[in-house]
């Protein structure tokens, strides 16, 4: 019986991937095998010796602390793109906001008083202070080409919208689903100077945190607008705010909502809602539910962001993952005492990613709990799990 905590409420649709009669799932337990979480915070929090692996019901993982967990041999898996129809939406629909004014118009309706015939004279009246103008023929500069990126590249062309995108490490899947005529810019600064609308999908770190600083808005297109819907910090909000302020920037649509943001009159801060759809909800759970049952099950990796993918099929025997640390010979050590121990190696794969290595073994018959501990005490090992067997098909 494997042991899931989750941390938040996860959608049921993701829970009901999870076998009942081998999984156990409750927000509380003691020695759970994997955690499912989506935004709570875990840096602070003890993580349990019994804890396998990490899944975020979503793609951020800035809500786990990564470094600690890799040191530890704990996976930690997300769910890539499982949002990214939510995400694109809102992109779409910010810029709709932006360039016909909606906030500020829905604003000023809200604000008319008087019986019907004043009200109805005060919008001819006031009308003409929202004003905006069309997507059509406008550019929009996309940076990162991931899941989300693309889908916003791809429907900004299905609005008659010129679209460049910029992303040194984009996938040769992303590549293939991209539209042939989003042009390729040179570099951020290539896209940010031609660019009428900015939209940004791409991770915070230490590289990408204030992306966007003043300096950068100077080489900007006079009204462009800013589109966040990624990662707050990405772009330099004082900078942003004082680009408005001045007239360079037409208008700022993000999803994080500041006291220096909210309020301010081209300024559209919305409440964290990206991802906010019951299909994103459910899609995430689904997938990362999926990824966990891989692993416990079988130790195969998918949508790790600290494992190696790796995938050994099933084809009889019993099966040994280790988690090891990424130096030589540790293959070697491990083949060696399983054959002192009279076990012959039926299939074995081997994957690494960083300062991590996954090794997946088919025996030939149960591991003995010996065997199991001596490969546990081989330097660099971080763990050893003896997942039984299962004939082959």
């Amino acid at each position: 019986m494997f042991k899931i905590q989750t941390l938040n409420n996860i959608s049921l649709a993701g829970l009901n991937r999870l076998p009942r009669e081998s999984y156990e799932v409750a927000s509380e337990m003691a020695h759970p095998d994997a955690i499912l979480v989506r935004s709570a915070k875990m840096h602070d929090m003890d993580i349990p010796a019994s804890v396998k692996a990490i899944g975020r019901a979503g793609a951020g993982v800035n809500n786990i602390p990564l470094a600690a967990m890799t040191e530890r041999g704990i996976a930690v898996f997300n769910a890539p793109g499982a949002n990214a129809n939510a995400v694109k939406e809102l992109v779409i629909a910010g810029m709709l906001l932006a360039a016909r004014n909606l906030g500020q118009g829905w604003a000023y309706a809200c604000a008319l008083e008087g019986d019907d015939d004043s009200i109805h004279k005060a919008v001819e009246a006031g009308k003409k202070q929202f004003v905006g103008f069309e997507l059509p023929g406008r550019t929009l500069g996309v940076i990162g080409l991931g899941a989300i990126g693309v889908l916003v590249a791809n429907a900004a062309r299905a609005l008659g919208m010129k679209v460049i995108g910029y992303d040194p490490s984009i996938t040769v899947r992303s590549a293939w689903k991209l539209e042939s005529n989003v042009e390729a810019a040179l570099s951020i600064d290539d896209l940010v100077s031609r660019s009428d609308f900015i939209t940004f999908h791409v991770p915070l770190t230490e590289q990408t945190r204030h992306m966007i600083d003043a300096e950068r808005i100077e080489t900007m297109k006079d009204g462009a607008v800013l589109l966040n819907f990624s990662r707050d910090g990405i772009i330099d909000d004082a900078a942003a705010v004082a680009a408005l302020d001045a007239g360079k920037l037409y208008a700022y649509v993000c999803d994080f909502p500041s006291n220096l943001l909210k309020g301010h009159p081209r300024v559209v801060a919305l409440p964290h809602l990206g991802a906010s759809t019951r299909e994103a909800e459910e899609n995430c759970a689904m997938m990362v539910a999926d990824e966990l049952r891989a692993y416990l099950e079988d130790g195969n990796v998918s949508n790790s962001v600290n494992f190696p993918d790796i995938h050994l099929p099933r084809n009889g025997g019993y099966r040994m993952a280790v988690v090891n640390s990424n130096v030589p010979n540790m293959v070697g050590q491990i083949s060696t005492d399983l054959a002192e121990d009279g076990l012959n190696i039926l299939d074995m794969l081997n994957r690494s990613r960083g300062p991590l290595a996954v090794t997946l073994i088919d025996i030939d018959r149960p591991c003995p709990e010996e065997t199991g501990r001596r490969i546990a005490a081989i330097d660099g090992v971080l763990s050893v799990r003896c997942l039984g067997g299962t004939p082959a098909d």
